[in-house]
């Protein structure tokens, strides 16, 4: 995501985007198509939030992360007086540097193993394990390094997403590293990990701060073991849909194009999403071809849309929640700059049914999802929402 160099456009926007807002919510062609009956509840006010996050076998904790390293816990709906993570002192923030986002092991209600993705005091890149017992408040001497990847140069393009997979797998989406079209020719070069999806077992064994699965498509094979896909230019956020097997992957464009997609997890495997060949599915770049030797066809995106409607692309989810009848089934995404909340039907190649839900969010920065399916918004000027749908 690029908040140093659109943050100001951003804020400068979301006065205009509050009268386009309006005058959908009064009948513009776009809003025909839209939800009427949803809504923004407001769960609360937090410091620059990045992500909000649930844990298994906790249905009544939510958690709010915030981008100078804290970790917010609220018991149905109250704000607890402690976090239950402060790594102020390790996290290099702001701008496109911070804590960005959690993610609570498969198994937690048993290890009480969570995970934290941030760029630390040298820039890089840092993932670190933390145990807490009761899902309230780390044990603080529970910290373990898991993993550092160097983002040296530059102070963008860090990515920013955690999530395990429906395989019990830990994967991580980076960015190219910073700079205007990949300046280090990260994204393409399988010998780094910026600018790539990446698939990791978190947890030590044998002495190793990680492992490697052995079905990871570059395994014995030239490049890192831990690369699942690479040419991503900065996919801040990506979630998976288990029923079908699938992921989404929102990449943050550069000059044209945001981009958003969508495939089966087993395809990603070995994938090249393009970048910085192809941004969105326009040629950039021709003159970075595939390194690898027997490169996959690149996977295009399902949806792209130009900079003329926003600047930045924020994945969200995939909506199962029984409570938004008319969202489930579809996927949320929205723009830094623009903040209209939109949902679509992604398909394998394609993308259906593109519209606005008739929500907006100034200046967002990340969707999330509660233990139980709920759907989140973040807004980084401090308020979360929650989606709901009125009967």
């Amino acid at each position: 995501m690029r908040r140093t160099r659109w943050i100001a456009r951003a804020f400068a926007l979301a006065a205009a985007a509050a009268v386009v807002a309006f005058c959908q919510s009064v009948g513009s062609p776009e809003r025909a198509g839209a939800a009427p009956s949803l809504r923004l509840q407001k769960v609360g006010n937090f410091a620059e939030p990045t992500y909000v996050a649930g844990a298994p076998a906790f249905k009544q904790l939510l958690y709010v992360v915030e981008q100078d390293g804290k970790v917010v816990v609220l018991r149905s709906g109250h704000r607890l007086s402690k976090p239950l993570l402060d790594i102020s002192g390790r996290v290099s923030c702001c701008g496109e540097r911070g804590l960005f986002s959690i993610a609570f092991d498969p198994r937690f209600a048993n290890n009480h193993l969570l995970y934290a993705y941030y760029t630390n005091r040298q820039g890089s890149i840092e993932i670190d394990e933390f145990r807490a017992p009761l899902g309230t408040r780390v044990v603080q001497s529970s910290r373990r390094k898991v993993i550092v990847i160097p983002h040296p140069g530059q102070s963008n393009h860090n990515g920013g997403q955690l999530q395990f997979g429906p395989d019990g797998y830990l994967y991580a989406g980076t960015g190219d590293g910073g700079g205007s079209g990949d300046t280090g020719d990260n994204a393409r070069h399988l010998n780094v990990l910026l600018g790539k999806l990446l698939r990791i077992d978190p947890h030590r064994r044998a002495g190793h701060p990680y492992t490697v699965p052995a079905s990871n498509p570059f395994v014995g094979k030239p490049g890192r073991d831990e690369i699942y896909a690479y040419g991503l230019r900065n996919p801040y956020r990506f979630s998976f849909n288990p029923p079908s097997n699938s992921l989404a992957i929102g990449d943050v464009g550069q000059d044209t194009e945001e981009e958003l997609d969508y495939t089966k997890i087993q395809r990603a495997s070995g994938a090249n999403f393009g970048w910085p060949r192809w941004e969105g599915d326009f040629l950039f770049n021709p003159n970075r071809p595939d390194p690898n030797p027997n490169p996959p066809f690149p996977v295009f995106p399902i949806l792209t849309y130009t900079h003329s409607s926003g600047c930045a692309i924020i994945g969200g989810y995939l909506v199962h929640d029984r409570s938004l009848p008319s969202l489930r089934g579809r996927y949320l995404y929205t723009d830094l700059c623009g903040g209209t909340i939109r949902s679509v039907v992604p398909r394998l190649g394609s993308a259906i049914g593109d519209r606005s839900t008739g929500l907006h969010v100034s200046v967002p920065g990340s969707f999330g999802e509660g233990p139980t399916g709920r759907i989140y918004v973040v807004s980084q000027g401090g308020p979360v929402y929650r989606i709901k749908q009125v009967p």
